[in-house]
């Protein structure tokens, strides 16, 4: 495999509570869009005593399907793989309810300071008000009844990402870091390039059965599926570089001849992207720039 084989085969099932794995049921938030996807899953995990993974958005339906799939049960923890409001804001809700822990990487932070007159462009997209109780570090395990969880932190879709390993069954809940339907945008300052390839080759050297994603379906085969993905992004990285080399100045020149089989709405998630990869390249001196990278920037080979 060169490139990953995404699938985009998915059955949302909103308003219902999914069986995906022995004692992991999925909610599927309503709030489906061409970054989200049919919408954000919501895991519950255990027997008796529960974990959640990932409450979800401010949305009342999506709420009253969590607490259905909760039954009365007990909810011990909460975990939070990063704060975009479409993962973290039901935290607050869950907690009050139920008295549960939050456990994350930590509050929502960006990758890098911004820039003199940088605007961060997805910062009505951030949960900034979100605080975990206990913020996880790398390869902390949290018990509860009957499971055990390990973080492992995977920044670069954000600076504070982090996935969850279930320990004992080979199951990674990966967030947004990596899913089956779609590549991660990696959009500054929030996010880093160099972070997000870093975190695959973590992830690539373990050993899992599968990933439960933030959206979509699960991500079967993960260590070939992850390297694959690392050679998309390098695949993508040269051809940044290589708009460049013929002589584009401005990322919106390169999102027209890299995207352009993209969905227009996903032109400005790809300038992005491609900002992504031009500060690593950058940063690895294959490029230059007049000042510190920017949307509006120009570029030249070094």
């Amino acid at each position: 495999m060169t490139e990953p084989e995404f699938d985009k085969a998915f059955e949302p099932a909103h308003g219902q509570a999914v069986p995906v794995a022995p004692d992991v049921l999925r909610v599927t938030a309503p709030n489906s869009g061409p970054l989200t996807f049919h919408g954000t899953n919501s895991y519950v995990v255990g027997r008796d005593t529960l974990a959640v993974i990932d409450p979800g958005p401010e949305d009342e339906n999506h709420w009253r399907t969590l607490i259905a799939a909760i039954a009365g049960r007990p909810v011990s923890h909460i975990f939070v793989t990063h704060t975009h409001r479409d993962h973290s804001p039901l935290a607050a809700r869950l907690k009050a309810a139920t008295g549960a822990i939050v456990i994350a990487e930590g509050p929502h932070r960006a990758a890098r300071p911004l820039h003199v007159g940088e605007v961060n462009p997805l910062k009505e997209s951030s949960d900034m008000e979100f605080v975990p109780d206990v913020a996880s570090g790398h390869g902390e395990v949290t018990t509860g009844d009957g499971w055990a969880i390990e973080t492992l932190h995977t920044p670069g879709h954000t600076a504070n990402h982090a996935a969850f390993a279930l320990i004992g069954t080979g199951q990674v809940f990966s967030g947004d870091h990596v899913m089956a339907w779609a590549t991660s945008i990696i959009a500054p300052p929030d996010g880093a390039m160099s972070d997000f390839m870093a975190s695959l080759d973590m992830l690539a050297a373990r050993d899992d059965r599968s990933y439960l994603p933030g959206h979509g379906g699960p991500v079967k085969e993960p260590r070939q599926f992850v390297r694959a993905l690392k050679t998309h992004r390098r695949m993508r990285e040269r051809a940044v570089l290589g708009r460049v080399e013929k002589g584009d100045r401005l990322i919106a020149d390169m999102v027209k001849a890299i995207y352009r089989d993209t969905d227009p709405r996903l032109h400005g998630a790809a300038a992005l992207s491609v900002l992504a990869h031009l500060e690593d390249l950058v940063g690895r001196g294959e490029v230059i720039t007049d000042g510190p990278p920017a949307i509006d920037g120009e570029y030249r080979v070094a």
